[in-house]
C-alpha cells in the first residue's frame, strides 16, 4: 500500500469535539484545538450568514427593478439601495477579513496580536474574531491614526 503512506505526510486534521455549550475560558490552555474550533465555527457561520443577506440583496435589487412614477417613491427607493449596497460593501470586506483570521487559524498564528506578539484576550477574541491586535495595541494604534488625522 504505497499510498497509505504519503497520506501520513498530509496534514489530516482530525474532528474536534466540541459540546454545544462550549465557550473558551481562560483556565484552559490558550489556543488549544478546541479553541481554536470554536473560533473556526464562529467564523464560518458568521460568513455563512454576511453570504446569505448578500444573496438576498442581490435578488432583491433584480427584483426591485421596477418602474416607479412618483418622483419622491422613486428617490426613496433608489436612497433605500444606495444603503443596502453600502451594508453590503462592508459584508464584502468583512468576509475578507474572516478569511484571513481562518488562514491564521491554520497556520497557528490566530489569537496573538500582530504588533506584540501577545495573546489577545479570550473576551476581545469572543466579540470580534476577526482581531488581529491585542486592545492595547489597537488603542495605541487609534491615537496614533487620530494624531495624524488630526494635523
Amino acid at each position: 500500500m504505497p499510498g497509505l503512506n504519503t497520506l501520513e505526510g498530509q496534514s489530516m486534521k482530525q474532528e474536534v469535539f466540541l459540546p454545544d455549550d462550549y465557550s473558551p475560558a481562560e483556565d484552559e490552555p490558550f489556543m488549544n484545538d478546541r479553541q481554536l474550533e470554536y473560533f473556526r465555527r464562529k467564523l464560518l457561520n458568521w460568513k455563512s450568514e454576511l453570504l446569505a443577506g448578500s444573496r438576498d440583496t442581490i435578488e432583491g435589487l433584480q427584483d426591485g427593478t421596477r418602474n416607479i412614477p412618483d418622483v419622491a417613491d422613486r428617490a426613496s427607493e433608489e436612497t433605500d439601495r444606495a444603503l443596502e449596497l453600502r451594508t453590503r460593501d462592508r459584508a464584502r470586506k468583512l468576509v475578507g477579513k474572516i478569511d484571513a483570521a481562518l488562514r491564521r487559524i491554520d497556520e497557528g498564528e490566530f489569537g496573538y496580536c500582530s504588533v506584540t506578539g501577545d495573546p489577545i484576550s479570550l473576551k476581545r477574541l469572543d466579540a470580534r474574531p476577526i482581531a488581529t491586535m491585542s486592545l492595547e495595541a489597537q488603542e495605541k494604534h487609534e491615537r496614533r491614526e487620530k494624531v495624524h488625522r488630526d494635523e
